[in-house]
């Protein structure tokens, strides 16, 4: 079952750029709602939502390309500003934890795709994986939510390395070592 999933993720990650259509249209019509100036006061009631946006943008484009989605890719997809200055606009921090959970899920699809038999995308997922650990790394992020979150980080780089590791402990990385060359 989970073998078809690989097989289907570029049907279903059109399917998900369908739908955020419909978040663009829900977000233009949450930013008529308070004036520009005042995004900061209300920001907590849609905070936790633009988090989990920012990751299921980031979801679909690591599916589709295997890279980093930037913030202005992801105001561009939910149709909103990357500016403070323009009003309704992407947090720098929102961005960032959803880049986190982004790291959580993709820990979890490296443990998924073992089973279902695909031995290079681990390989891949860690590569990014660590990649991502370095950049947050250079942040000076203090002792708030943020900082927890890159915390979980650390948990997630040794799971994939704990995949990895067993995929060469088995043998089945050097397969999958000269499968990553051919396909993607």
């Amino acid at each position: 079952m989970l073998h078809c999933f690989f097989f289907s993720v570029p049907k279903k990650c059109l399917k998900a750029r369908e739908h955020f259509g419909a978040v663009k249209t829900q977000l233009a019509s949450l930013k008529t709602k308070f004036p520009a100036d005042q995004y900061y006061r209300f920001h907590e009631h849609w905070r936790f939502v633009l988090q989990r946006l920012v990751f299921l943008a980031a979801f679909v484009v690591y599916l589709e390309t295997e890279t980093l989605v930037t913030r202005e890719a992801v105001t561009e997809i939910l149709g909103i500003e990357a500016d403070r200055e323009r009003g309704f606009h992407l947090d720098i921090e929102d961005y960032l934890s959803g880049i986190l959970t982004l790291a959580s899920e993709l820990s979890r699809l490296a443990v998924n795709s073992v089973t279902a038999g695909d031995y290079s995308r681990p390989l891949r997922i860690s590569t990014f994986i660590n990649e991502l650990d370095s950049g947050f790394r250079l942040l000076n992020l203090k002792n708030d939510s943020l900082r927890k979150r890159y915390d979980g980080l650390k948990y997630d780089v040794k799971k994939i390395e704990e995949v990895v590791y067993d995929l060469s402990i088995r043998g089945l990385s050097k397969e999958a070592a000269s499968d990553v060359g051919g396909e993607k």
